[in-house]
């Protein structure tokens, strides 16, 4: 359906293969015209609870935009939504979104990976924001959500001398939620979305919106949202099945929660 994009869906995952190995997988306009349908697509799809983003082969995750592009594009179309735009929706996204970083990682394709919820990388891959070089900042979010991540210093020293860290250093700093052997890395996952899907549908929505919505409030407010959110878990199905299960000394069964069968 698509040119450079493969789809996957699997019960409640969604998988995203953004393929252009011949450009180590860098976001073209046609690219990312189609990356937005399918989001709009696994978005609106009931059931899937999770969307992982992946780069094809093992060389690269997304290395960023496409230069060829980026060279003729003119200072009225930076104003555009673009990639900014798409990675804002993926953060805001319903569903749990997991970068699965498979190779290097660099400008876009960093800010795509920061975008998601959860990161996960391959020891060998490179990570970083080096549009410096190009005469250009980080446009996609960069500036922002890395700094929030990782904090000011670690940022500017990212951003100013094009520093890109692999994977192990990624962890270390807090950039990547996990680092392992590139062999591993479908394994590791598997069980990550799998510790994801063991969770109340509910419970999982509410503290993604919490926690994405209230680092930027001030903690009064941060903490009515939880109390709110939390009002809302007490009033679910869910709820009942998770501490019932809990004090029979059995694993809960959500599904049977939602929907009684």
């Amino acid at each position: 359906m698509f040119q450079h994009i493969k789809t996957e869906i699997s019960q409640y995952v969604g998988t995203i293969i953004i393929d252009r190995q011949e450009a180590r997988n860098a976001l073209n306009k046609a690219t990312i015209e189609d990356l937005q349908i399918v989001l709009n697509e696994f978005e609106a799809h009931p059931e899937l609870r999770v969307i992982v983003i992946t780069g094809a082969g093992e060389r690269a995750f997304v290395a960023g935009a496409d230069i060829k592009e980026l060279h003729d594009r003119t200072m009225l179309e930076a104003l555009m939504p673009g990639m900014q735009g798409i990675y804002t929706r993926i953060e805001q996204s319903s569903k749990v979104t997991i970068a699965v970083m498979n190779g290097n990682a660099l400008g876009g394709g960093c800010e795509l990976a920061l975008a998601c919820d959860l990161r996960i990388a391959a020891n060998h891959a490179k990570i970083g924001l080096p549009e410096l070089n190009l005469g250009i900042i980080p446009g996609a979010g960069g500036t922002q959500r890395l700094t929030r991540m990782i904090g000011r210093g670690r940022t500017l020293e990212m951003i100013l001398t094009g520093k890109l860290v692999d994977g192990v250093e990624a962890e270390r700093i807090g950039l990547v939620t996990l680092s392992v052997d590139g062999s591993k890395l479908k394994e590791a996952t598997d069980h990550l979305v799998n510790s994801i899907l063991s969770k109340g549908t509910l419970a999982v929505k509410l503290a993604k919106m919490v926690v994405n919505k209230g680092q930027d409030v001030d903690l009064d407010t941060a903490l009515l949202l939880e109390k709110l959110a939390q009002t809302v878990a007490f009033a679910s199905e869910e709820k009942q099945e998770g501490t019932t299960a809990f004090l029979e000394k059995r694993k809960p069964n959500y599904y049977k929660a939602r929907t009684g069968i």
